[in-house]
């Protein structure tokens, strides 16, 4: 798509007046604020410092039925999130700020999707970005359509996500209890264990199996909504990072099936 650039601001962009907030200033949570969408469109954020490539994902996406807002920096992407919002694109390398750092943040205060769009595309990078916050980890150059197509499957598993929160549903296994509504594992103290994103989507689709072994390819898919992303041996560390974090019976409570990919080795339901 060939950008051309108009006279002001680009559509959908923020238009900073000198009252602004300044850098580091907190995200309000988007629950304390008035809904201002167009009834039927999703809300995204387009947080990239680059104005030909935010001009352009501005468009493309306004152009598909989203209620866009472009953002340059970490503080006016703050700004953008007073505002309820449905998805964010996120770069990773922004003028005031790290990309994963604010992805952080986001996470802390809203239910919004990240999608994180960069040129950063080492394995270390890709792993962190899943890891930490990202729904997808897409880099540059951007095919528009293979974007919208990722944009629309985390909107569409959210929405799934939302649906089935409305039933307050645990499960015990072993010495531990995981709360699939609140999206917490307890120990068998009653305190949580603290699980990254990926951590915890591993291990809630593992108990949710009851035993049966599911498949690393599967897995990879549940990590991380798309196979291009990461590997097997990403799903293999987030194994191995949960067991260690899964100890206190001395039973193993995720056993490896060779030739499959992994099952839990205790499941009771509550």
């Amino acid at each position: 798509m060939n950008v051309r650039s108009h006279g002001g601001a680009p559509r959908g962009e923020l238009n900073l007046q000198s009252g602004s907030p300044a850098h580091g200033t907190p995200i309000v949570a988007d629950s304390a604020v008035q809904d201002v969408r167009p009834a039927g469109r999703e809300r995204l954020v387009v947080v990239e410092d680059d104005p030909v490539t935010r001009t352009m994902l501005v468009g493309y996406f306004s152009d598909h039925n989203f209620d866009v807002v472009g953002a340059g920096s970490c503080a006016e992407c703050r700004q953008a999130l007073r505002a309820r919002t449905d998805l964010v694109f996120l770069d990773v390398q922004l003028p005031d700020g790290d990309g994963f750092e604010l992805a952080k943040e986001i996470q802390a205060i809203s239910n919004a999707g990240i999608i994180f769009v960069t040129r950063r595309d080492t394995d270390v990078d890709r792993i962190l970005g899943l890891e930490i916050a990202g729904d997808h980890y897409v880099t540059k150059p951007i095919n528009l359509r293979d974007l919208l197509a990722r944009a629309r499957s985390v909107l569409r598993r959210r929405l799934i996500d939302r649906k089935a929160a409305r039933n307050h549903n645990s499960i015990a296994f072993g010495d531990w209890i995981i709360d699939l509504t609140r999206r917490e594992l307890l120990g068998s103290d009653g305190k949580p264990v603290a699980l990254t994103r990926a951590e915890f989507d591993l291990l809630a689709a593992l108990v949710g199996a009851d035993g049966r072994p599911l498949s690393r390819d599967y897995l990879i898919e549940v990590v991380s909504n798309r196979q291009a992303d990461v590997d097997i041996r990403t799903v293999d560390a987030l194994v191995a990072r949960l067991r260690r974090k899964l100890v206190g019976s001395g039973t193993p409570v995720i056993a490896t099936v060779t030739g499959v990919g992994y099952k839990l080795a205790l499941s009771e339901r509550l």
